[in-house]
């Protein structure tokens, strides 16, 4: 089966997709062949369904199945990498905050790490974790950041682990760049919620529309629909 997918599928669409994979981690069940294993067959067991139990399956089974193909990437990868995006991203600005607070008492990066993992309990933590346990195994802490970056599905927070290594590499001071990516950070957030504030308006008229204006239709409309019928 794996001689298979490596010939359905090219090598670039399987590495972009363990790319994808390897960022969900825990939250997925999937491998890169499992993925498409299961992809494959599923939307051959529609398209076959669909001619069989169907009149006009010849014409109906070829789309159906196209969307299905695609809603299945949707639904496991691309949603879960969504959401995941935006948890590690929420769960940023108190982990550098606490990051910046560390290295301002004068430790260097690696050991304002240690401690900052040690007592933020979050999925970015756990991230960062990860790649100090490589340092461990002869890896210097740029080359596991660089590795972190691999795993982790939100362009934000890679970029300030870009910057954190540059700035390591080129001596800058470390302290003036979280400054500015906690401001970043906590701005973006205010205009996430603002965003969602934004928002409510919209959903309160769908939700006037769908339910209190037939409500109040029914009230005006109802003496007069039982004075007809009577």
């Amino acid at each position: 089966m794996e001689s298979l997918i490596q010939k359905i599928y090219s090598q670039k669409s399987l590495d972009e997709l363990n790319h994808d994979i390897t960022c969900l981690g825990k939250d997925t069940k999937y491998n890169t062949i499992s993925f498409c294993k299961d992809r494959l067959l599923t939307s051959l067991l529609i398209f076959v369904l669909i001619i069989i139990f169907t009149n006009l399956g010849y014409i109906t089974a070829p789309f159906i199945t196209v969307i299905y193909y695609y809603l299945f990437y949707y639904i496991n990868i691309t949603r879960k990498l969504n959401r995941k995006s935006l948890r590690l991203e929420h769960e940023s600005l108190y982990f550098f905050e606490i990051l910046t607070l560390t290295l301002e008492s004068g430790r260097n990066l690696e050991n304002a790490l240690i401690v900052t993992c040690d007592n933020v309990n979050s999925e970015i933590s756990d991230e960062f974790q990860k790649a100090l346990n490589e340092t461990k195994f002869g890896k210097s802490l740029n080359e596991a950041l660089n590795d972190m970056k691999k795993r982790i599905p939100s362009d934000t927070i890679n970029n300030i682990i870009l910057n954190i290594i540059q700035t390591s590499q080129f001596g800058n001071s470390i302290l003036d760049t979280l400054y500015n990516e906690v401001d970043f950070l906590r701005e973006k957030q205010i205009l996430e919620i603002k965003k969602q504030i934004n928002k409510i308006p919209n959903k309160v008229s769908v939700i006037s529309v769908i339910f209190i204006v037939p409500l109040i239709m029914i009230l005006i409309l109802g003496p007069y629909l039982i004075s007809f019928l009577d």
